[in-house]
């Protein structure tokens, strides 16, 4: 029944956001994750906990997609991986809601205010991929040392010096 749940989801957000849907990516027992446009990110996020009981965010990622040959291009991709402990249907699963960012200015507003679980999760892409997250309660270095001045060290361009 998860995933019969999941896919039901995934077509309320499509219904719910029509043009703010920039597309979904679902295999049964694999993957469910719905991709929206960073302006509609906040209110598809503020749905998904009201409306369906995703109540906490389980990680962030980033990936750099600028090399990717189909479908790649100049952009920085956010994924929050989002689960449910309240509704034991979807305990054992993951909902992925993504973003894509300009690869030049990869800016999108945070999540905190609606899952305070993002907050370290955040940093670390920030820190990682130069991702700012607009609102931020904190956002400043978590992994790198305070003094780096090199571009994030996730991003393809990034050279690891003496390996060049």
């Amino acid at each position: 029944m998860t995933w019969e749940k999941l896919r039901k989801i995934l077509d309320d957000v499509k219904e719910a956001f029509g043009e703010d849907i920039e597309g979904e990516v679902f295999l049964e027992k694999k993957i469910a994750k719905v991709i929206v446009k960073k302006e509609a990110l906040v209110e598809v996020a503020r749905y998904l906990k009201d409306r369906h009981g995703f109540d906490h965010v389980k990680g962030v990622t980033g990936v750099d997609l600028s090399r990717l040959k189909e479908g790649g291009g100049p952009f920085i991709e956010v994924i929050y991986h989002l689960g449910s402990l309240g509704d034991q249907e979807l305990a054992d699963s993951i909902l992925n809601l993504s973003v894509k960012l300009d690869l030049e200015k990869p800016m999108v507003s945070s999540l905190f205010s609606i899952w305070p679980s993002v907050e370290y999760h955040e940093r670390e892409v920030y820190d990682m991929l130069g991702v700012i997250f607009e609102g931020h309660p904190d956002l400043k270095r978590i992994l790198l040392p305070e003094y780096w001045m090199d571009i994030p060290p996730l991003r393809k361009e990034y050279k690891i010096p003496g390996r060049e």
